[in-house]
């Protein structure tokens, strides 16, 4: 990119330069190199908005985080429309993306990284768990879940199965009928029957 030209948003470009990639590369390529090598842009660009390359890993964690909050409440107005199994399958596989598969593995594998972030563990599935819990419970409300059924129970069964999954832990990558099975095996005491 030309010297002297201005960008819109240069944090964001940089945050999305990071998010490709980690998904390209991993979480051991994600150097400020990299990252201004993929935004197009100088390194001194990177630290004139982030004093290193882990503020930068932070501000792509909280950016999945606070996008996951504003979810959240659209997915509990969805409580009542379409079916359980359907929702949460299309809810796992639109956030636990290949960028999240990605941030849990730079969580593991830096410490100076996962140290920063503000809860211990895993980032953004907990996050992923609540929202799920909220709709979960949501949905026992209205009578599609049994009332004995514990939401927070079923929520984390559900993310750490979806990012098993979705990750290609299990096997080769799922698509949506796979991801819809396993929803529905995790769900099957939790339904109520016809």
């Amino acid at each position: 990119m030309p010297t002297g030209v201005p960008l819109r948003d240069p944090r964001a470009h940089l945050v999305a330069a990071a998010e490709r990639v980690l998904v390209r590369d991993g979480p051991g390529a994600l150097t400020s190199r990299a990252v201004t090598e993929e935004a197009g842009m100088a390194k001194g660009v990177l630290h004139r908005h982030f004093a290193t390359v882990d503020d930068l890993l932070v501000a792509l964690v909280e950016e999945r985080i606070t996008a996951i909050e504003r979810r959240t409440a659209t997915l509990h107005d969805a409580a009542g429309t379409g079916t359980v199994v359907g929702i949460v399958s299309r809810v796992l596989v639109e956030t636990i993306d290949p960028v999240v598969i990605g941030i849990v593995g730079l969580a593991i594998s830096r410490d100076s990284l996962r140290s920063r972030l503000p809860r211990r563990g895993l980032p953004v599935l907990p996050e992923v768990a609540g929202m799920l819990s909220a709709y979960l419970a949501a949905e026992r409300g209205l009578g599609r879940i049994s009332a004995g059924a514990d939401p927070d129970v079923l929520a984390r069964t559900l993310v750490g199965t979806g990012h098993l999954l979705l990750a290609g832990e299990l096997g080769a990558l799922p698509d949506a009928g796979a991801v819809a099975e396993v929803v529905e095996s995790a769900l099957v005491g939790a339904l109520p029957g016809p």
